[in-house]
């Protein structure tokens, strides 16, 4: 049995947005019988519903079948001009921490350095010692070598040329052949993993957000290097770092991708 609705209940809106809605990347254009059974109406009322937005702009027929119109992103326009990527990334980045019980940060490349533009701190940490802001080397850590495979080719040679290695670690990477190495690496698996590179005993794992087909931030989980053994991380870890990446893009506006 349906649950009661409140007096202001226009049941005509949640009708439209059903309509709206039943339009998805599986299925973008329909007919109106596939829109009826999909929003459970009378074919007569789903026709009725679906030329109105026609009329209003939101959809578009070729006289059999439906699709979405370009007016329907004035819809959500207002919204996700007001949303910044840290924002979008916090709740997923919160969720991912929790799961994890680890620290989470989304980062973003600027010149030869990471920024982190938002971080969750583990729910057992009592402080910490990176905030919103802090940089470091690109090369010395995954969220930066995540994002340099996905740089443009001219990226690349950009990056190659204007960066300095040095020693934080006796692991540092020491050699610019071996960086490369490692970047080839990263982008033919689509993660990164860092460890004790930059700082001893911690290990950070990172994988890329998309938005099109540009990689536009990497997703990290920091880890102490006892709290989980390298062999098991790609089977435990990755895949939900690429999941809390997947759905940072989509929220931003990007769309399903393969990895690199």
């Amino acid at each position: 049995m349906d649950r009661e609705q409140p007096a202001h209940y226009v049941k005509s809106a949640e009708k439209t947005l059903a309509v709206l809605l039943a339009f998805t990347t599986e299925e973008p254009r329909q007919s109106v019988s596939r829109v009826a059974a999909g929003t459970d109406m009378s074919r007569a009322a789903a026709r009725r519903f679906l030329l109105t937005l026609t009329d209003l702009g939101y959809l578009r027929t070729d006289g059999s079948f439906f699709e979405l119109a370009p007016r329907c992103l004035d819809i959500g326009a207002s919204f996700l001009a007001n949303l910044t990527l840290p924002q979008i990334a916090e709740p997923h980045l919160k969720q991912l921490a929790t799961e994890l019980n680890e620290t989470t940060s989304l980062c973003i490349l600027d010149g030869t350095d990471i920024v982190y533009v938002a971080r969750v701190a583990s729910p057992r940490l009592l402080s910490v010692s990176i905030n919103v802001g802090t940089r470091f080397p690109a090369w010395a850590t995954s969220m930066g070598r995540v994002l340099i495979a996905g740089l443009s080719q001219a990226g690349h040679d950009a990056y190659f040329e204007s960066v300095q290695l040095q020693q934080f670690t006796q692991r540092s990477i020491s050699s610019i052949d071996d960086l490369r190495a490692e970047i080839d690496r990263t982008a033919a698996r689509g993660w990164a993993m860092v460890t004790q590179e930059l700082e001893e005993g911690l290990r950070g794992i990172a994988v890329p957000v998309r938005r099109g087909s540009g990689v536009i931030a990497a997703v990290n989980v920091s880890l102490q290097t006892h709290r989980a053994p390298e062999e098991v991380i790609e089977q435990t870890i990755v895949p939900l770092l690429k999941d809390a990446a997947r759905q940072i893009g989509e929220d931003f506006g990007g769309r399903r991708n393969q990895p690199f």
